[in-house]
C-alpha cells in the first residue's frame, strides 16, 4: 500500500483515492464495532461519502508454481487452479461490476496471472475473512485482493510465516499491476 501511495503522491485524479491503514483488523476486534476498518466504513456512510470502490490488500507476497499448492474452500475448488501463481480478486454479489472491472484494467498490463471470485458471502464464508467485509456491511463495493492466505501459505498466521517465504519478485509485478489500475479507475 505505502509504495502505490508513493507513486500517486504528486498526482490528481477526477476520483480522489485514499490509502488507509486500518488497525484492530485481528482477533479480539475482528468482526467487531472497533475493527479499524468497521470504523472507517461507518464514518463513511455516515457522512453519505459516495465510494466508488474499496480495496483490501491482504496477503499479496506467496507465489508457487508447484502443482498442488494452491488450494480452495471445496465450493470453489474444482473451478480454479490448482498452482499458487495467481493474485485473487474476490467479491460479493454487490461488488460484482466494480470487480471486473477492476481485474479487467489489472489483466491489461499482463504482469501477472490473476483469478477473479464473485460469490455470495453466505456461501462461501471465507470471502469474508479482511477489511473489505467491513464495506459490505455498509453496502460499499469492495473487492479483497489477495494471494489467497491461508488456502497457498500453510505458514499464515503461525511462527513459520517468515519474511524468507514472500517472492518479492511476484510481489512488485503484483503492486505495479495495482497501481496501473488504479490509475485507470481514477481517471474515470
Amino acid at each position: 500500500m505505502l509504495e502505490i501511495a508513493r507513486a500517486f503522491r504528486d498526482k490528481r485524479f477526477p476520483r480522489t483515492i485514499r490509502f488507509i491503514a486500518f488497525s484492530n483488523e485481528e482477533v479480539p476486534f475482528y468482526k467487531r464495532a472497533e475493527m479499524g476498518s468497521m470504523v472507517s466504513a461507518k464514518r463513511s456512510y455516515r457522512r453519505s461519502e459516495f465510494i466508488v470502490g474499496m480495496f483490501s490488500l491482504e496477503m499479496i507476497g506467496f507465489f508457487s508454481d508447484e502443482p498442488g499448492s494452491q488450494r480452495y474452500p471445496k465450493l470453489i475448488q474444482q473451478f480454479y487452479p490448482d498452482k499458487g501463481n495467481f493474485i485473487a480478486f474476490v467479491s460479493n454479489i454487490a461488488s460484482r461490476d466494480f470487480m471486473l472491472q477492476s481485474i479487467s484494467y489489472f489483466r491489461g498490463q499482463s504482469i501477472l496471472p490473476s483469478e477473479g471470485l464473485v460469490a455470495p458471502q453466505w456461501i462461501v464464508r471465507d470471502i469474508r475473512r479482511s477489511d473489505h467485509a467491513s464495506y459490505w456491511y455498509y453496502d460499499f463495493p469492495a473487492v479483497l485482493v489477495t494471494d489467497t492466505a491461508r488456502y497457498r501459505n500453510y505458514n499464515y498466521h503461525h511462527s513459520g510465516d517468515m519474511v524468507d517465504s514472500l517472492d518479492y519478485t511476484s510481489m512488485a509485478r503484483v503492486v505495479r499491476g495495482l497501481t496501473d489500475m488504479l490509475e485507470n479507475l481514477a481517471q474515470e
